[in-house]
Order: structure tokens, then C-alpha cells, then sequence
């Protein structure tokens, strides 16, 4: 079989990792894949992590133990974090992105694969040690970011929806008030989505009063699993009172002055 030089080995064990982050792979993984002894693949993996800690990519965390081996937790720095949020800021204060009715344009936004990934990151980073087993967004908007964090956690991405779906066979549906402008809305999840007794992780890209999210939360009631963490990408600083609480944004929309075609919003400073 062929023998690799350990530069070899090194750039495949960080392509391994990087490509499946919250993994565990078992040390015979790599000493199969590189016909190596497994002290040689510690000293391959301290080198990755060691490499990985001083550019500031993440972690490699090594687990102990028969059922042990290694994973990567690509987590965001405080300073990767305040970089990005006050970029992601100013291109949402843009006036080109004022929309009449005090409405900011933010579609391409979160559909870049480049920005998502980021807010992946940052929610991944903050929820790794919850021992997440789904992530649950409601469609449309949130499902990018929601299906980067899941990659991030490695688990499955579930989706509420607006309508039911036949193809979604028996589902559980409720109904919730918005917590802006009071109307009832309908949501809806097929019963074999989520197990029950699972850990879940609600992700949403907008919150005023906090409806919606009210919302999702009762529904994961409907399945008997736990809320362990609340990420929103925006929520507005008014009304201070929401209708759920510990939760974690990224961005707060302090005021829309249409007039004077200015957008106040800032990074939710609690992050860094």
C-alpha cells in the first residue's frame, strides 16, 4: 500500500475534518486510510491542532476513550465575529436597500453562500456544547443560515411550514399571533420530523415581537423535545418585551428613518 509523507497527511486530515466539522473519526479511519502506525497519526493530528488554534480556524478537540478519536469545531473568533457583523451592517445600512413601509431589503443577503456559512459559524460556535440533535428553522428566509449550522453541527435540518404539504404525510399543525400585527397564522411539521426527547436549535432570520418564534417554540412543545438555544440573524431593539426569551442575535435593528433614508443597526455587542 502507499506510504504518504506526513505534509501529505497533514493537508488530508485537515481536508477530512474541515469537510465534515462535529465528526468523529476514529484513529483506525486514518491509520487505514494512510497504512500508518497510530503514533504517527497523534503527531500528525497535534501538528493540525496546533496549526489550527494559532490561525485561529476553530479547535480539534481528541476524544479519549475506546469510542473516542477526533472532530473539528470550526468556531469564529471574537475578533472573525466583530469583523464580519460590522461589515454584514454596513451593507444592510445601505439606502438602496430601503423598501417603502419600513422595510429593508435583505434577500441576497441571506442567500450568499459566503454570509451564511459565516452565521453558520457563529451559531455553531455558540451552540456546540448543547449537544444540538436538530436544527429548526420555519420557511423561507431562515433556511440558508438553518442548513449552515446544521452542516456546522452535523445534524439534521427540519423546516416548518407555512402550508401543509401531502408529501409531508401526518402533520402536526398550530396556529399563533404575531406578535406585530396580531394576526393568526398557520404552521405546520410532519410527526416523524423530530423524535421525541430531542435537543433542537430554532433559528429565524427576523424577529419584532417575537411571534413567530413563539410559535416554533410551541410547536417543538407538540413534540416533546427540548429548546436548547434561540438564534435569530435580526431582531429589532423595539418592543423591548419580546414574546420568548434567551435567545441570541446577531443584529439589532435599532430604527428605520425613511425620510432621511438611513437604517440604524449594530452588532449585538453581548457576542464579543
Amino acid at each position: 500500500m502507499k506510504k504518504f509523507k506526513r505534509n501529505e497527511r497533514i493537508g488530508a486530515i485537515m481536508k477530512i475534518l474541515s469537510d465534515k466539522p462535529n465528526h468523529i473519526f476514529t484513529y483506525n479511519y486514518f491509520t487505514e486510510m494512510f497504512n500508518a502506525a497510530k503514533s504517527t497519526i497523534s503527531e500528525d493530528i497535534m501538528i493540525v491542532k496546533k496549526l489550527v488554534e494559532k490561525l485561529e480556524f476553530g479547535e480539534i478537540e481528541t476524544i479519549p476513550g475506546a469510542a473516542g478519536g477526533v472532530r473539528y469545531l470550526p468556531k469564529a473568533s471574537k475578533l472573525q465575529l466583530k469583523e464580519f457583523l460590522h461589515n454584514t451592517c454596513k451593507k444592510l445600512s445601505s439606502p438602496e436597500r430601503l423598501i417603502p413601509g419600513g422595510f429593508i431589503y435583505m434577500t441576497d443577503i441571506l442567500y450568499s453562500p459566503e454570509i451564511v456559512t459565516n452565521i453558520g459559524k457563529i451559531f455553531a460556535t455558540k451552540f456546540f456544547d448543547k449537544e444540538v440533535d436538530y436544527v429548526v428553522t420555519v420557511e423561507t428566509k431562515g433556511i440558508p443560515m438553518a442548513l449552515m449550522t446544521a452542516k456546522l453541527l452535523e445534524v439534521p435540518l427540519v423546516i416548518i411550514r407555512r402550508n401543509n404539504r401531502v408529501t409531508e404525510g401526518s402533520t402536526v399543525s398550530i396556529n399563533y399571533v404575531t406578535g406585530s400585527t396580531k394576526k393568526i397564522q398557520t404552521m405546520s411539521l410532519s410527526r416523524r420530523a423530530i423524535k421525541e426527547g430531542s435537543k433542537v436549535l430554532l433559528i429565524d432570520d427576523f424577529m419584532k415581537a417575537g411571534g413567530t418564534a413563539k410559535g416554533m417554540n410551541d410547536m417543538m412543545k407538540e413534540f416533546n423535545v427540548d429548546v436548547v438555544g434561540i438564534g435569530i440573524f435580526i431582531t429589532t431593539k423595539e418592543p423591548a418585551e419580546k414574546l420568548i426569551d434567551n435567545y441570541i442575535p446577531l443584529l439589532i435593528l435599532k430604527g428605520i428613518d425613511e425620510e432621511n433614508k438611513k437604517v440604524y443597526i449594530e452588532p449585538n455587542k453581548e457576542l464579543f
